[in-house]
């Protein structure tokens, strides 16, 4: 695990309070935790190549430490089927960064899967002066935002925990199928946990992370988007 306090140490040197979204989600595949397929490209010929290499539809984002909420700056596409449609977004993002920040420095275009709808879920770690690295498990969307249902367990935990945060939500039975859907893998979404809860626990220079929104599936879960924040 050198590499990743390589990578922590090269952020906070720099003076940065997070990771790179591209480190980020480095740090999960060394502790095994799932991201979707991605490449970095710097111009947007690598970014052509890249999506021939992880396969279409792809989703573009845009990589600058001065940007944690691309969205806020049109720095996102999403659902690009084909080559022209991948160029022009590229060029549209690079032009729309350029105009809401135009004193942000830009390290590269994030390429990846887009991955098919299925089941949305959080997982979050704050740290608490109290209990230390707190995680947090929910479904996305209006259950966490609106119902307020979610689950929380001081790190470091075990396997009942981790499965008990999943089955005590009020929306647990969205997760175990309903109207006909299958049950999600709730067995992906406690080795979820358990690597989250190891990562910060052997890592206590982490002070937060963010992996919203995890898709699960009948068959396995990926972070879509993952952060990480450095105390």
């Amino acid at each position: 695990m050198q590499g990743i306090r390589f990578v922590l140490e090269d952020a906070r040197k720099s003076g940065r309070t997070h990771l790179l979204e591209p480190e980020a989600k480095a740090v999960c595949i060394e502790y095994g935790i799932p991201v979707t397929r991605f490449l970095v490209a710097q111009n947007v010929d690598e970014a052509l190549r890249s999506a021939d290499s992880i396969g279409y539809p792809v989703v573009l984002k845009v990589v600058s430490p001065q940007i944690i909420h691309k969205s806020d700056v049109g720095g996102v596409a999403i659902g690009l089927r084909d080559a022209k449609e991948l160029r022009d977004a590229y060029h549209s993002i690079l032009g729309a960064v350029k105009k809401n920040l135009p004193t942000a420095n830009l390290t590269g275009v994030l390429v990846e899967e887009m991955l098919p709808s299925s089941t949305e879920v959080i997982v979050g770690v704050t740290r608490d002066p109290q209990f230390g690295h707190v995680i947090m498990f929910g479904l996305g969307g209006i259950f966490v935002e609106v119902l307020k249902d979610a689950s929380f367990r001081a790190a470091p935990f075990g396997p009942s925990d981790a499965r008990e945060m999943i089955t005590e939500l009020k929306a647990f039975p969205i997760l175990g199928g309903y109207r006909g859907k299958p049950p999600a893998d709730i067995d992906a979404l406690v080795d979820i946990l358990l690597k989250t809860s190891k990562l910060v626990t052997e890592h206590p220079e982490i002070s937060g992370v963010d992996l919203n929104p995890i898709l699960v599936s009948e068959k396995g879960a990926k972070a879509v988007d993952a952060r990480i924040l450095l105390g």
